[in-house]
């Protein structure tokens, strides 16, 4: 258990197994924008609308969490420890998109400066 700022506490329901898991750099370097079309609150939709706020008429972002600016309300856990996503069944198609093959330790351009930018040595490529 981790706490934030205000007395707030995250939880960590999973011992990390992949490089993603003991990360979370990405969720709290780069804030995601997301088609509309992916909210739950659309017609096929699967993102829950109620993590999300407005960016322009089309898209939508996942909101930040109130005690970490610049973080994902959806992440949970220490960042370079153990993390998890609290919707990960549900996130949105940029995140699970995001550098394919970090998961399995081999990190791209962006997962290695999503790193850098949290005091995280960089996975590095194939």
């Amino acid at each position: 258990m981790h706490r934030l700022r205000r007395g707030r506490q995250l939880r960590v329901s999973q011992i990390p197994d992949s490089a993603c898991q003991s990360c979370g750099a990405c969720c709290v370097a780069y804030r995601v924008t997301l088609p509309r079309v992916e909210l739950d609150s659309a017609p096929g939709g699967w993102v829950p609308a109620a993590l999300t706020e407005p960016y322009t008429a089309t898209t939508a972002c996942m909101r930040e969490h109130p005690d970490a600016p610049g973080r994902c309300i959806a992440l949970e856990g220490i960042v370079g420890v153990a993390v998890r996503c609290a919707i990960y069944s549900q996130r949105p198609s940029a995140c699970s998109e995001f550098a394919p093959l970090s998961a399995l330790g081999h990190g791209d351009d962006a997962c290695d400066a999503a790193r850098r930018r949290c005091g995280l040595p960089p996975l590095g490529g194939i």
